[in-house]
């Protein structure tokens, strides 16, 4: 019999984080752990966690996954200088993706239940609270 070999991480669910980022103007850096990167988005009120509740998600940049746990000081003169504080993290499970549409399960400290990201235009995109 043939063995697969995966690795200790694969076995997991993957892992979202949301930062808390003082940069210019205070925003909230939703991160999924997604294709070996964090797919993320700036939410500048902060991920919705009441039901029915839509926010503003811009997609940027991905991150690489050791940024899941940073905390700390970006400098000034560099690209998002300010603090970053862990504002919630967890698992997280997916339950549909396809081009302009994921929905998923939070399981965080604070954000916990159904939710779902919605492309609407350019790299705008919403970041919904589903009822269960």
């Amino acid at each position: 019999m043939r063995r697969i070999h995966r690795s200790f991480r694969e076995a997991e669910k993957p892992r979202f984080v949301v930062h808390r980022h003082q940069a210019t103007h205070l925003h909230y850096d939703f991160r999924l752990e997604m294709d070996g990167v964090l797919k993320s988005w700036a939410v500048p009120k902060g991920p919705p966690v009441e039901a029915g509740i839509k926010r503003l998600a811009v997609m940027v940049e991905d991150h690489p996954l050791d940024y899941i746990n940073f905390s700390g000081e970006i400098p000034e003169g560099l690209y998002g200088a300010g603090t970053v504080d862990i504002w919630d993290q967890g698992e997280y499970q997916l339950h549909e993706r396809k081009a302009d549409r994921l929905s998923f399960t939070l399981k965080g400290t604070k954000l916990q239940g159904p939710y779902a990201l919605i492309h609407t235009d350019g790299a705008n995109w919403l970041l919904i609270k589903k009822s269960r």
